[in-house]
């Protein structure tokens, strides 16, 4: 509409395209308002859908005013004025809340905000520097073109009469002065002092929003960075401050390339959207485990809240043969390699979705192997693993009592497959067990015979001193002979 407004050459040249548009556009703003009027809102929570509901909360709204007056039929003036006058249809500007509105949404929704954030500040610019060339142009007509060095030239000059030429001579003029570039002919005439007066003013607050805007796109992808990795400058001092060979040095380094803290990225949300982002991401694997195998579906997402994730570079052993084993893994990305002892030989490659120690978090009884390792497992290339620790299996189990005997039965199973469980005679095992209960019960009773011998000594003490109050209060002759002796040993 500005641009029809004051390049009137483009404006009678492609007056059909401009109409047929024009009223694309309108036909748009009624769709917007018929949306407008069907929109849901929440009310104490809860999605209102009731259309009668819908049409009354629109109309009674701000933005059924302004839908309404953007959408007035102010093209009727086309027949006292002439269809060259496209300045009548400015009321459809009034419907520019729904595009900022649209633009909002997008940037929170979008997986770059940050990029859209400057795309949109540039879009600003843009259609500021847009309508600046526009008013340019307009200023140079009334002042008279060539009429100092300052306005557009003569377009009786044939380098200057075309209509491209004539635009982007204007937007080239106006990116100089909103930018602050300089390198313009001084004006001669109070009009265009006014003009440029009031163009370094908003090139003053254009330059302001963009260096603002600009400060906290860097701002945010910092404060991002730093949450999302943690900071490791204190590290790098410490290790240049205690000497540390080159390579130890460049394997921290890559280390901190490669870690992220996904917990302390989650950890702000509710616990419901933890436990739904846990398990959507390590359910298919952690129930791809052997022993978790026809487990109850709220044991699996106890159990993926309590996955740890962990980084091993490249030639970094996860476990030795004969460590004891505290936690099972389970390989989100990367290669692990099965090695002899001699760390070169491999006997297998591991890859994603592969697990290896969940038989060492169950504590069997049998177990030949003792809860240790029984392979080398070392990262080929940088690997992704998630642990679970046994303490935390046990924590959960506590919870899961059948769950417990189902996993310690799969444990037993495997074990036996691998010729790894030591049998024992069942007589035997009901006797330990036996001891185990007789043992718990004479522990239970020495506890409750401290209870006692306190409760008595508390007893005591307070009838020794409600008696030395009953004293206080009464003469020893009016007591009963025992008492009063009592009272008077107990002063003495």
């Amino acid at each position: 509409i500005v641009q029809r407004t004051c390049f009137y050459a483009i404006e009678e040249k492609f007056v059909a395209t401009w109409l047929t548009l024009d009223y694309i556009c309108d036909l748009f703003y009624v769709l917007d308002t018929v949306i407008g009027v069907r929109t849901g809102f929440l009310e104490q929570g809860i999605l209102v859908r009731d259309l009668s509901l819908l049409k009354k909360r629109y109309m009674r709204s701000s933005r059924f005013k302004w839908d309404i007056a953007s959408l007035l039929p102010t093209d009727l003036l086309y027949l006292k004025l002439g269809i060259h006058t496209p300045l009548v249809r400015v009321n459809r500007f009034l419907r520019t809340g729904r595009m900022n509105e649209a633009l909002d949404r997008m940037e929170t929704r979008t997986s770059y905000p940050n990029t859209f954030r400057v795309a949109k500040l540039m879009l600003y610019i843009f259609v500021l520097i847009h309508w600046n060339a526009c008013v340019y142009f307009s200023l140079s007509n009334y002042i008279g073109f060539g009429a100092d060095p300052w306005v557009y030239p003569n377009i009786s000059d044939p380098d200057f009469a075309a209509t491209r030429r004539q635009y982007f001579y204007c937007f080239w003029f106006s990116t100089l002065i909103l930018t602050t570039v300089g390198d313009t002919p001084p004006p001669e005439r109070e009009e265009e002092y006014l003009f440029l007066v009031a163009d370094m003013l908003i090139a003053v607050l254009v330059f302001a929003s963009v260096v603002g805007s600009m400060g906290d796109v860097i701002s945010s992808l910092r404060d991002r960075d730093n949450v999302f990795f943690p900071n490791h400058e204190l590290v790098k001092g410490y290790l240049r401050s205690r000497r540390i060979s080159k390579e130890l040095q460049k394997r921290v380094n890559d280390w901190y390339q490669k870690i992220t803290r996904e917990n302390e990225i989650l950890q702000h949300l509710p616990i419901t959207l933890q436990t739904a982002i846990a398990v959507s991401v390590h359910l298919p694997t952690l129930s791809k485990v052997t022993i978790f195998q026809n487990c109850e579906k709220s044991l699996l997402e106890q159990l993926v809240l309590k996955l740890t994730p962990q980084v091993y570079s490249p030639g970094e052993y996860v476990c030795k043969k004969g460590d004891v084993g505290h936690e099972m893994y389970i390989i989100k990305e990367g290669k692990l390699a099965v090695v002899a002892d001699d760390g070169v030989t491999q006997f297998a490659v591991l890859g994603g979705g592969n697990f290896f120690g969940e038989i060492s978090i169950l504590n069997i009884k049998g177990n030949k192997s003792g809860n240790r390792r029984t392979a080398n497992i070392r990262s080929i290339g940088y690997s992704d693993l998630f642990s679970l620790s046994k303490e935390d299996l046990t924590e959960t189990l506590l919870e899961y009592p059948a769950a417990k005997r189902l996993l310690e039965e799969k444990g037993r199973q495997i074990l036996t497959k691998m010729g790894m469980l030591e049998e024992t005679d069942e007589g035997e095992g009901e006797v330990e067990k036996t001891e185990d209960k007789v043992k718990r019960l004479e522990a239970s009773l020495e506890a409750l015979q401290t209870k006692l011998a306190r409760l008595i000594a508390e007893l005591e003490s307070s009838a020794r001193k409600m008696m030395q109050r009953v004293a206080a209060h009464t003469p020893l002759s009016q007591l009963p002979e025992d008492v009063s002796l009592e009272v008077n040993v107990s002063y003495s």
